[in-house]
């Protein structure tokens, strides 16, 4: 046993503990007698627990479900991933099974349909979520190209419609000059003789030429 730098205690070479040198005989006595180091883990075990102490925390477990003897550190990895006979549950159905049986039984299950919500076809359960996931995509590029498409329609119209009523516009414009124009002629139409006038005219300035005529011939006869 070595003396530490306290001379009031010691270290026990059996449990390796500090002691008070004054009970180190007796100390020792007992610990030799009814203790012991575990090999595994170093830890101070009562002998009488020493089995029970390694089947408890060191000792390869048997599994219950695949009667496989397992290392201990490795016994959860087995559980969770490794055993054949673990309890898991189908992807598509979410039917509890033996992991032996998975494969065959997803085989099945994976080829049944199931409608799409999206775009109401029958799709094997296997390629559901992938196909949901493109599908709903490919209808928000749809719903988009719609979108922008009714928008130009729209567009066109009312620029069509504009056009359309700048052409009334114009339109309503030249009649209306035009109809000026024609109002303004009738006008200066209007300001010269009739047809009828004019031959009245005539027949006056004839019959006056007439009368002068017989008079300056009375005249000379």
């Amino acid at each position: 046993m070595a003396i530490t730098s306290d001379s009031l205690t010691t270290i026990c070479g059996h449990c390796e503990r500090d002691i008070p040198i004054l009970n180190m005989q007796l100390h020792y006595a007992h610990c030799s007698r009814n203790l012991q180091k575990c090999s595994i883990c170093g830890d101070i075990v009562p002998i009488k627990h020493a089995d029970e102490h390694f089947k408890g925390s060191h000792a390869p477990i048997d599994c219950s479900l695949c009667s496989e003897t397992i290392e201990r550190e490795y016994w959860s990895l087995h559980q969770g991933e490794k055993c054949p006979k673990r309890i898991v549950t189908c992807d598509f159905c979410e039917f509890p099974l033996p992991a032996t049986d998975l494969l065959e039984h997803q085989e099945v299950c994976g080829n049944r349909t199931e409608l799409c919500h999206i775009c109401n076809k029958y799709i094997r359960l296997r390629e559901l979520n992938q196909h949901e996931f493109y599908c709903e995509a490919y209808s928000k590029v749809i719903a988009e190209s719609s979108v922008s498409r009714n928008e130009a329609v729209v567009e066109r119209d009312e620029g069509a419609r504009r056009r359309q009523t700048n052409s009334l516009s114009e339109e309503a414009v030249h009649r209306r000059n035009a109809s000026d124009s024609s109002g303004e002629g009738g006008h200066r139409r209007g300001g010269r003789s009739s047809p009828n006038t004019r031959i009245i005219y005539t027949i006056a300035i004839t019959g006056i030429a007439v009368l002068i005529g017989s008079f300056f011939l009375s005249r000379r006869g």
